[in-house]
């Protein structure tokens, strides 16, 4: 049997998938960081350039202050950055340049490990990011095979993908990438050989999402093939539902199958007890087991776009066009030469199969992100694009606006723009985020080290008395604890 090492991913894509992104402050993850490098993770799945923007635009943290604290605190367990090649916060293609000090900076504040993940399955770009990564640092550097199906992704093109981003010679590892969970048992016993027998020697590893019941099946059919050096997996409430297999569970299934996972159980026990502790006290939502659901392996939209779309559906009072609209989307799927359904590409493609179904006639409407993608803006796509769909799309004064959008700025030109005495980091997130936001990061300062799911309630409670003016002397007691606040003392 195969000895299995485990991947965390609930920091970044368990709260991403479940939590909107928006579940995790800096306090909240260094109060378990210790615990967490204790357990014997491969790798901790940490954070991307758009949860970065997420600490500063909701929590007013500095996210490169979180980085440095987190690794400080795991000096056992690499971090993990995912990346979309020459991107960073911006959907714009950005500088090489200005690129090349993102990953520099990455690295230097204790990223060690990179994911390298192209949407559109561009060789070229996963190579030449995987180049500048190499050259700041000595990071591990892992290239994504994003799985989708189609006629077109098959057994032979992951292969192929996987040969030639490898033939770079910056790729030191390679994971499939399920992030629809649409890859079966069946898939995988097939796939995974393809691309193992293409990367050779290197590490294959396996990230299957739980949304229709495959992922903790799939992983498990990896496993006892015995070529996969590592599974993903989301601890306690941050595993299962749309997320990744849950830690333990997962665990005890590698285990009873007879496969070696060298982690260890008891701090894993309570690196979960911790997180679903956080839950009850912030009231958010657990992953749990989700029923097999053929449907999406032909429309393959994520759930908050469909429930999103049908609301927009019955506001129009056209809540009976919601199955035309889930057929129409497999059909602008095809014609839009297949892009993998992750963000941003199923609320593009559900958004214009909408258009196409209540509109007078097909493509008659089209969004700036359809017309963006179509003339190559995001990437080239895996498969042509209808050439007629692709002339219905073009042909509009909107394409020939968008044509013409100034590029991203070169490097030499924003650090005129902000001054070459800028620190590195400020000037990162001032050249692609709204200069309020920022602001007030900075006035914020560091964040806090410490939380306690127990104390989150009653200090909420807190807030809320201190903000009213009329709350100038507050006292709280029960058993063991009294707080009295003063004259609107402030509460952090």
């Amino acid at each position: 049997m195969a000895e299995i090492s485990l991947v965390d991913v609930s920091m970044r894509d368990g709260n991403q998938s479940l939590w909107g992104a928006t579940g995790l402050n800096t306090a909240q993850m260094l109060q378990i960081a210790g615990q967490t490098d204790r357990v014997g993770f491969r790798a901790v799945d940490f954070t991307s350039s758009s949860h970065m923007a997420v600490a500063v635009r909701y929590f007013q943290n500095n996210p490169w202050e979180r980085i440095r604290r987190v690794a400080s605190a795991m000096p056992r367990t690499p971090l993990q950055f995912i990346t979309t090649g020459l991107r960073f916060i911006a959907w714009q293609q950005a500088d090489p340049e200005f690129m090349r000090l993102v990953y520099r900076r990455l690295q230097l504040n204790g990223i060690r490990r990179f994911v390298m993940l192209d949407p559109m399955h561009d060789a070229d770009a996963v190579i030449e990011a995987a180049r500048i990564v190499r050259e700041e640092g000595d990071a591990e550097i892992m290239g994504a095979l994003t799985f989708t199906l189609s006629a077109v992704h098959t057994d032979q093109f992951y292969a192929d993908f996987a040969r030639k981003i490898c033939s770079g010679g910056n790729i030191d590892l390679i994971y499939i990438k399920d992030p629809g969970g649409l890859m079966s048992p069946e898939r995988v016993r097939t796939l995974a050989p393809a691309v193992k027998a293409a990367i050779g020697n290197r590490p294959l590893e396996i990230h299957a999402h739980c949304t229709i019941g495959y992922g903790p099946l799939s992983s498990l059919a990896a496993a006892d093939l015995g070529i996969i050096d590592a599974i993903h997996v989301g601890i306690g409430p941050l595993g299962e539902g749309s997320s990744l297999p849950e830690a333990g569970r997962m665990v005890a299934n590698l285990r009873n199958a007879g496969h070696s996972v060298n982690v260890d159980e008891e701090m894993l026990s309570k690196v979960s007890d911790y997180w679903w502790r956080l839950a009850k006290a912030e009231s958010l939502p657990a992953g749990t087991p989700q029923p097999f659901d053929s449907s999406f392996l032909r429309h393959q939209i994520a759930g908050g776009v469909m429930t999103t779309t049908r609301r927009q559906l019955e506001e129009l009072k056209m809540g009976d066009r919601f199955d035309a609209v889930v057929a129409e989307t497999e059909r602008v799927r095809a014609e839009l030469g297949y892009p993998i359904m992750v963000t941003p590409f199923p609320q593009m493609v559900m958004s214009q199969a909408l258009f196409n179904v209540i509109g007078e006639r097909r493509y008659a409407q089209v969004s700036d992100q359809v017309l963006r993608y179509v003339m190559g803006k995001f990437g080239h796509p895996t498969s042509p694009i209808d050439p007629t769909v692709e002339a219905a799309i073009l042909d509009r004064p909107r394409a020939r606006e968008i044509e013409v959008e100034p590029m991203f700025p070169e490097y030499a030109d924003l650090r005129r723009k902000f001054g070459a005495s800028m620190p590195d980091e400020e000037f990162l997130l001032r050249a692609v985020m709204p200069e309020d936001q920022v602001d007030a990061m900075l006035s914020a300062g560091r964040s806090r080290a410490t939380y306690s799911p127990e104390a989150a309630p009653l200090l909420q409670l807190l807030r809320q008395l201190a903000a009213k003016p009329a709350a100038r002397n507050i006292v709280l007691e029960r058993p063991g604890l009294r707080i009295a606040l003063h004259g609107g003392a402030h509460v952090v």
